[in-house]
């Protein structure tokens, strides 16, 4: 069995690089800062791979590791009293009044998300350090790093197992170190011969918290001592560590004490496994789990020859390629290919759990307090990280977020009665945390800009009927996503009032744009309104789903239709762009981060009227091209969606901005910019480090080479819709398509060449390539060489 699965590995990596150049982020030297380590994950377990010579440092993260405990579902249930009141302040156009009165309709901030432990390798040789080199292999899912220490070499190798729920290392060369754990959240470390356990549990009442269980087991051919609470190796030439942890975590409703997981059999359990197998076959089980996705997609965005041709690439540190690629202002497919790869990779290396998606830092967090508590921001961020799920052929990645969704909407229905008087369906608002809290945040001290906002639930279940669309899984649509739609579309229809200023039209009221903020033609500055274009364009596109998902299952939706036919509509402005207020007025910030008016273009479907279109390309040039990482993701897509490839290519460069990391000091980082855009380690600069960009940025290239639609079961696919001039000619194969179909091909001169497209089910397309079009009938099941040329 072992030597089957090492060749089928091997035979994998064989048959990747006849397609595209190998996919690997290298470094001449180890990170200082945590912007330029090197993150592997198993979906549950992550680590971050600084590489240090004297002390190798790796901070461990588990995605279940969470400050809190579950929601109290009756907290603020008389809060909804105030929103009469702040209808009435708005529709007297007493845009402060409504400002000040929204504090009132605020709850309690998320949880935190919080590191799990650190493990040093101190290095206890001395002498002269050469040759340093530190590599993460996206092909392979594997860190190496190597140096010489006296002219005698050292390799290290760490990769995260999914199907053995393990991060693994092994150390080779002349080894004597001393390893150690330790945390920043409350722990013990004790050891014995060849093993360490630590215990603690997240910051916070040891009564009220998560609690977790890490152990650390070595092997080595040399020998071992123990100490309080670390392992010393001598007189080694190899070194193995095993890594497993469990938390206490055991649903978002259940208490993490009382009820929690049993943690520590479990953990044991899994420690016991790591004695069952060698270092290689557990390698060569990763290896053959995480292919068997990431090989699915194969993309060359350049000639055959080019990555091998100019031999300078190759020899180039990843860091220098972001420095020459916007500072010498040169192409380099290769580095646009390999950021497309690292979005494939950090997806399936984050989002593994089931009920716990990727989180703002997907699950890579090395502080105790994260940026914005490192919790699930649903106003954007958490919807941008599962935008290249399903076309870059990763569905299973999008599965943690089902039973995440699940949870919000049994939480969110005591969010709609107890803020907004509203007893059917369940509403979300703009953050969240693994205890799938719903309700306004803000703690009745902050901007309602983002706290008052309840539209999240209604935006985040389209990634459900995003899956269908791409899936075709009809008893999926049935008892997973119909039923979480209509809970969001039945808040939606409660939610929605008439507008007085229009008898018949329907508004919400009180509305914000997520973040953003407003003048009036009075010069007033504020956050609160009424009938937002965001608020209305995500229940427009709310409904348009749920009201065909329900045709698909015999359904009818006859009030979700007449409301649908009654929002207020789309509105242009003075400036010829598309209105985010109810009234023609200007943003504070005209270059705001948010676009969140233009989700019906992206990553909406409804937007498609050519007027609209033209006021929304219109917002975008208003904006600019300078904003954060996250938002940058996005404009690369909604330029695509418009079909203009050259605007969605330079905001795709601006996106590959080299980023110097937070706090680095020295002549070093003199060329290195400020702002959104990429850290050395291709993570994504919002500031600071947000995933979401990374996986804004990968769905960017798959818009730009292939749209898709379905509408009354018909597909429509569109080859290089938005591919830029740079682009002159390349490769792709696996991306995904709705309606359920899988397409390949190349181009050349900026014509596609050749196309194969396979269809999961029997079904018609029209084919749309070259400026002409194609009826295709497929049988299911069926693969189809398309002549195109």
């Amino acid at each position: 069995m072992r030597n089957y699965l090492l060749l089928s590995a091997l035979l994998c990596q064989t048959a990747m690089a006849q397609e595209q150049a190998p996919m690997v982020l290298q470094y001449d030297k180890p990170a200082t800062y945590f912007e330029e380590s090197l993150p592997i994950g198993n979906g549950k377990l992550g680590a971050l791979v600084y590489g240090g010579t004297d002390d190798d440092i790796i901070y461990l993260n588990d995605i279940t590791l969470w400050t809190g405990k579950p929601v109290d579902r009756n907290l603020d249930a008389d809060a909804h009293k105030w929103i009469p009141a702040i209808r009435e302040a708005l529709f007297k156009e007493d845009y402060k009044l409504a400002d000040s009165l929204q504090l009132h309709v605020q709850g309690p901030n998320s949880q935190y998300y919080q590191p799990l432990g650190t493990l040093h390798i101190k290095d206890l040789g001395l002498g002269e350090i050469t040759k340093y080199q530190r590599t993460l292999d996206i092909d392979s899912a594997i860190v190496r790093d190597s140096y010489k220490r006296n002219g005698k070499l050292i390799t290290r190798e760490y990769f995260a197992s999914n199907p053995d729920k393990l991060i693994a290392i092994r150390l080779r060369g002349d080894i004597n170190c001393q390893i150690a754990l330790t945390a920043q959240v409350p722990h013990q470390v004790k050891s014995t011969l060849g093993q360490l356990v630590m215990t603690g549990h997240a910051t916070g009442n040891p009564q009220e918290s998560t609690h977790f269980c890490t152990m650390l087991s070595v092997k080595t051919d040399g020998e071992m001592a123990a100490s309080d609470s670390s392992l010393t190796i001598s007189k080694a030439k190899e070194a193995i560590i095993y890594i497993v942890n469990e938390t206490s975590f055991n649903g978002f409703d259940k208490h993490p004490v009382r009820e929690g997981a049993n943690y520590l059999e479990m953990v044991t359990n899994d420690m016991w496994h790591t004695q069952n197998m060698t270092f290689d076959e557990f390698y060569a089980r990763h290896l053959v789990d995480y292919k068997a996705i990431y090989d699915r997609v194969k993309i060359r965005l350049s000639g055959k020859t080019s990555y091998t041709s100019n031999a300078r690439y190759p020899s180039l540190t990843t860091d220098q390629l972001l420095l020459d690629y916007t500072n010498g202002g040169q192409q380099i497919p290769y580095l646009e290919e390999l950021y497309f790869q690292f979005g494939r990779y950090l997806l399936i290396s984050s989002s593994r759990t089931k009920n716990v998606p990727a989180n703002l830092q997907g699950l890579w967090a090395p502080q105790l307090w994260s940026p914005w508590r490192g919790n699930y921001t649903v106003n954007i961020n958490l919807e941008e990280n599962y935008w290249p799920a399903f076309v870059a052929n990763m569905a299973e990645m999008a599965e943690p977020l089902d039973g995440f969704i699940a949870g919000l909407a049994a939480n969110g229905k005591y969010t709609a009665k107890n803020y907004y008087n509203i007893s059917e369906g369940w509403c979300s608002s703009h953050n969240s945390d693994i205890w799938a809290m719903t309700n306004p945040v803000g703690e009745k001290n902050e901007s309602p800009e983002w706290s008052n906002w309840n539209m999240g639930g209604a935006w985040l279940v389209n990634t459900l009927w995003e899956r269908y669309q791409f899936t075709q899984d009809k008893e999926y649509l049935r008892n997973t996503a119909y039923p979480l739609m209509k809970g969001a579309a039945q808040f939606c229809l409660r939610w929605l009032i008439e507008n007085p200023k229009q008898p018949g039209e329907l508004i919400t009221a009180p509305s914000t744009s997520p973040e953003n903020e407003y003048k009036t033609d009075k010069g007033y500055h504020g956050t609160t309104c009424y009938g937002g274009t965001a608020d209305l364009a995500i229940i427009r596109e709310l409904f348009i789903n749920t009201i065909a998902a329900g045709k698909i299952l015999g359904q009818k939706n006859k009030e979700m239709e007449q409301a649908l036919a009654k929002l207020h509509p789309y509105t242009i402005g003075h400036m010829g762009d598309l209105n985010e207020w109810y009234f023609d007025w200007d943003d504070w910030d005209f270059q705001h981060r948010h676009q969140s008016h233009l989700i019906g273009l992206y990553p909406g479907n409804h937007l498609t009227d050519a007027t609209l279109q033209k006021a929304a390309e219109r917002s975008l040039e208003i904006k600019g091209d300078k904003t954060t990482g996250w938002s940058t993701g996005w404009r690369i897509n909604l330029w695509a969606r418009l079909h203009k490839p050259e605007q969605a290519y330079h905001i795709y460069q601006k996106l590959l901005t080299p980023i110097a990391p937070r706090g680095s000091k020295g002549a070093i980082w003199k060329n290195w910019h400020k702002g959104g855009g990429t850290y050395p380690n291709l993570f994504d600069a919002h500031p600071p480090f947000q995933i979401d960009g990374n996986f804004g940025g990968t769905a960017g290239v798959c818009e730009m080479l292939m749209q898709s639609s379905l509408k009354d079961g018909k597909a429509t696919i569109e080859l290089l819709p938005a591919a830029a001039k740079a682009w002159k000619e390349g490769h792709v194969s696996g991306l995904c398509a709705r309606g359920g179909y899988e397409v390949s091909f190349e181009w050349k001169g900026g014509y596609v060449r050749n196309c194969s497209i396979k269809a999961k089910n029997a079904g018609t397309i029209t084919l749309m390539y070259n400026g002409q079009q194609k009826t295709v009938k497929f049988k299911a099941g069926q693969t189809q060489n398309i002549k195109t040329w």
